[in-house]
């Protein structure tokens, strides 16, 4: 596993946002559907869905055709402290 610095990593809106859509459960998530909902590059959201991978916060699943991404338990803690983060900034 390569040396991420996971604080550094997400200091960044894309991987932010990434986690906080994955917490909705009632979507199948990819990452094509993930770059759209960002406005990111298919190519930089499979690159941010690899390193969440590594820091264990997703799991991808493959149904058919489609490789689906989930979090992890871990990943899913993060989330939504994210959210909860992000819904005290929206007050300000």
């Amino acid at each position: 596993m390569a040396d991420i610095d996971p604080i550094s990593f997400f200091l960044h809106e894309k991987p932010v946002r990434t986690l906080v859509l994955l917490a909705d459960k009632e979507k199948a998530w990819y990452a094509r559907m993930l770059a759209k909902e960002t406005d990111t590059t298919y190519a930089h959201m499979v690159k941010l869905l690899d390193t969440m991978a590594e820091l264990g916060l997703v799991i991808f699943e493959k149904e058919g055709r489609i490789k689906l991404v989930r979090l992890t338990d871990t990943g899913e803690e993060l989330a939504h402290e994210f959210e909860a983060v992000l819904r005290r900034l929206g007050k300000i």
